[in-house]
């Protein structure tokens, strides 16, 4: 175990501003609430309906986007797998949804700079969750409902309720990275 992080914090969606500010990087977490799954193609509609003055599908304020297209469920399923897609391809949003109240991300791999600056404007987090185990992940999605954009299949916007979501803060409103502390800390220890 690494000094300094947290095992199972529990938090609760939508994220207030005080608990995405009480979060550090390394900080596992197990969500709980309400999310919402986006990917690349719903983040260019959301675009869209900003640019028209439209609002979007669900209230930003606190809101968490799980990027994520869930595989379809199976009879007796709530949900099929649903397991993170990589989130760089949505940094060129990212920072209007934030400035709009997006409070928390979740899905794999590092973010860019200008996002990581965006979140420590507004004291955001990006949690990452473990590609690969998107049955697990599943698992934790007590409902599903679809509430935008059904043409997308998969990758239409989704409202899910979660218990005990598993997932790391990668990085926290401050702008630590666990995806440089880590590397760091490691080879500290050599």
């Amino acid at each position: 175990m690494i000094a300094g992080i947290n095992r199972g914090v529990a938090c609760t969606l939508p994220l207030s501003r005080a608990q995405a500010s009480a979060l550090t990087a390394g900080d596992m977490v197990l969500l709980s609430g309400v999310l919402y799954t986006a990917r690349d193609a719903a983040h260019k509609r959301f675009m869209a309906l900003l640019d028209r003055g439209e609002a979007l599908p669900f209230p930003l304020e606190g809101a968490c986007i799980y990027y994520a297209g869930p595989a379809p469920a199976r009879d007796g399923q709530i949900i099929g797998s649903a397991g993170p897609t990589t989130s760089y391809r949505m940094d060129a949003y990212t920072p209007r949804l934030l400035e709009l109240g997006l409070r928390c991300m979740i899905g794999k791999g590092d973010r860019s700079d200008a996002v990581t600056a965006a979140m420590k404007k507004v004291s955001a987090v990006y949690f990452a969750a473990l590609g690969g185990a998107g049955a697990l992940l599943a698992s934790r999605v007590t409902s599903s409902e679809t509430i935008a954009f059904p043409d997308l299949g998969a990758e239409a916007v989704r409202r899910l309720t979660v218990h005990d979501f598993p997932a790391v803060t990668a990085i926290d409103g401050r702008g630590n990275n666990l995806y440089t502390l880590g590397p760091e800390r490691y080879a500290a220890l050599g």
